[in-house]
């Protein structure tokens, strides 16, 4: 189990924004499939996972659902014990390989696939026993790893501008693996290999940036599906020495820029500026950026809005469900004051709203949005409009329009489409809107809210 200074490490660590993240020959353009909007749910139980994908995930239209780390690894309440492996069996608090193959079966049938977090840049902090009864000493982790296929930096990762600092010392403490060499390269491969003969459809490879692109693309290349998607955290951070594009080509990128500029604009900008949200703002291009509007480990360093932010996160997110910008990751999690505590009944939920699960992907402003984005797919953004301050909106070619109003006050006024005439539902309040012959409908739009419409809803 780590010691209290490695979890103050961890903790200080998702403060500064130096996270925990992925990836080769030919780079998957995005998520798989036609439906590029994942689910994730952060902590949930595997059993969990599986009803909610039959229930809500699969009728929303959501395409993927990230689950949490699902290797064996330090005990501890804390939910960051998931980011800290000691072997790589199935067997972490959140289910039993049992578990996690009737859930990838489940969500399967429901038409949604299955991302898993994959934490392959180090092992844990300190000396116990695991989850799954395996016994371990830091550098030393039986029938899996031991002293030599360890960095031999043994110091923790202290200065971002200093590439071999980033990538061969330790993360706030972790055991860092050597991924250039052969025997790791193998036996991460074999991890990712043995989630695929489970049916995964990808990964979500954490802390990328602080292993080498080149030994991440090398692993790549072992597996059974060398072109599986991969997504990879890095962060990014302006004049360090590892810069996220690096990784494009194993892999889709997180965009962390998108969510931090989401944060700003929606409490201190204007919505107006957002008429070229993306490469326009020197981000990666989009269709291998991985977007968000907050993760698990910026809702808890202030970094990005998240659940406590009112309208303006569940706004953000209506957004970016509508702007046709990378691959959107809804961040479903759980309450929290202390930002170290795991989840509410060690992950399992009984029901959304209830013991303190929040299901932002079940919010009905959010969950509504995940149609108008697959209606809207290759649809250009036509019809932009903005009052100059806090009230847009925008079309998406002839499938879909949306009115987002930041202001103070209601928007009273008439809107030019590309839709074709007929009553609509709003997608945000359920009213009906008549849109004309000509495309233009009339409409108010109450302060803090938002409105949507997509081809195929109508009254």
């Amino acid at each position: 189990m780590a010691s209290r200074t490695a979890a103050a490490a961890l903790a200080l660590a998702a403060a500064a924004g130096f996270v925990l993240t992925g990836s080769v020959p030919a780079a998957q353009a995005a998520p798989p499939g036609t439906k590029d909007v994942t689910a994730v749910l952060f902590e949930w139980k595997f059993s969990s996972v599986a009803k909610e994908c039959t229930n809500v995930l699969g009728p929303a239209g959501y395409g993927l659902v990230q689950v949490s780390p699902p290797q064996e690894h330090i005990q501890g309440g804390q939910w960051w014990t998931s980011y800290q492996p000691v072997s790589y069996k199935i067997a972490g608090r959140l289910g039993s390989r049992t578990d996690f193959q009737n859930m990838v079966n489940t969500c399967h049938a429901a038409g949604v696939k299955v991302v898993a977090d994959s934490v392959i840049n180090h092992m844990s902090a300190g000396s116990g026993t695991g989850t799954g009864g395996s016994s371990y000493t830091k550098y030393n982790y039986p029938g899996v790893y031991s002293d030599p296929d360890f960095d031999n930096c043994k110091s923790q990762v202290s200065n971002y501008q200093d590439r071999w600092n980033v990538q061969n010392c330790e993360l706030v403490g972790l055991a860092d693996l050597d991924t250039g060499e052969e025997y790791v390269r193998g036996r991460i491969a074999a991890y990712l290999n043995d989630l695929l003969s489970l049916g995964v459809d990808g990964f979500r490879i954490d802390a990328s940036k602080h292993m080498a692109a080149a030994d991440l693309s090398n692993i790549k290349s072992r597996l059974t599906n060398p072109n599986v998607y991969w997504k990879h955290e890095a962060i990014y951070g302006a004049g360090e020495a590892v810069q996220p594009s690096e990784y494009l080509g194993s892999g889709d990128v997180q965009e962390f820029r998108y969510a931090y500029d989401l944060k700003r604009v929606f409490t201190s900008e204007r919505l107006a500026y957002l008429n070229n949200f993306g490469e326009g703002w020197g981000y990666m291009s989009s269709g291998q950026s991985a977007v968000f509007v907050d993760n698990h480990d910026t809702e808890r360093n202030g970094s990005t809005l998240n659940y406590k932010s009112g309208a303006n996160y569940t706004l953000a997110n209506v957004f970016m469900l509508a702007w046709p910008y990378g691959s959107p990751d809804i961040n479903s999690g759980y309450e929290w004051s202390d930002a170290d505590a795991g989840p509410p009944n060690g992950g399992t939920v009984n029901a959304c709203w209830q013991d303190g699960w929040k299901c932002q992907h079940a919010w009905p402003e959010i969950k509504a949005m995940v149609a108008f984005r697959n209606t809207t797919r290759g649809q250009a953004v036509v019809n932009w409009w903005d009052n100059g301050y806090q009230a847009i909106a925008f079309g998406r070619g002839t499938k879909g329009y949306a009115v987002i109003n930041h202001e103070s006050f209601g928007i009273s006024r008439s809107f030019q489409t590309q839709l074709p005439a007929g009553n609509y539902r709003d997608l945000q309040h359920g009213a009906c809107v008549n849109v004309n012959s000509t495309g233009w409908f009339t409409a108010t739009v109450a302060p803090q809210t938002a409105l949507a419409l997509r081809a195929g809803a109508t009254c």
